[in-house]
């Protein structure tokens, strides 16, 4: 009896490692190749997370109508940097976040918009970038990319500060 008991349960119980060590490498390593944590005869590939925050901050900048990146907060300590000797080097990394795994990545991005353009045709735009960016430079695949619109840039905000500090009390 114990015999007989005892081989129903061992099918099973091999069926259901076997499904379930067949799941894992379908999905995954069968349909698509190993992107970034490759390792081979020849050596493993990292990807630094701030690689990828610079791909996505410069790939979200050349969109037209993206005109500044980072809530204010984070806008206002990125004029103190570029002021200071250095400093600069931080900019392209403001208002992206990211998070960057052996094989996948998402990014955050906070933006400001220019007046006047469309914020989904804008949003669209700005994710198929920096998706095709971060994809064909890094090989990670985006599975996610967030966008929070903070403010909105309007013409003449410019045109005032640049007027108060060029107009002369004296002629």
């Amino acid at each position: 009896m114990a015999q007989n008991s005892g081989s129903p349960q061992n099918p099973q119980a091999k069926t259901e490692r076997s499904d379930e060590s067949r799941r894992i490498p379908e999905t995954r390593s069968g349909t698509a190749p190993a992107r970034l944590a490759d390792e081979t005869a020849q050596g493993k590939t990292t990807i630094a997370a701030s690689v990828v925050q610079k791909i996505a901050g410069i790939a979200a900048r050349e969109i037209s109508g993206v005109y500044a990146m980072g809530g204010g907060v984070s806008r206002a300590f990125g004029a103190i940097r570029d002021r200071i000797p250095g400093g600069s080097g931080t900019s392209s990394t403001s208002g992206v976040q990211v998070e960057v795994g052996e094989k996948q990545a998402a990014v955050d991005l906070d933006i400001v918009v220019e007046y006047g353009a469309s914020i989904v045709d804008l949003a669209r735009a700005v994710r198929r970038n920096v998706i095709t960016a971060v994809e064909r430079m890094t090989g990670l695949e985006v599975i996610e990319v967030n966008i929070a619109v903070n403010d909105i840039h309007l013409p003449d905000e410019d045109g005032e500060e640049a007027g108060q500090q060029t107009t002369s009390r004296v002629e």
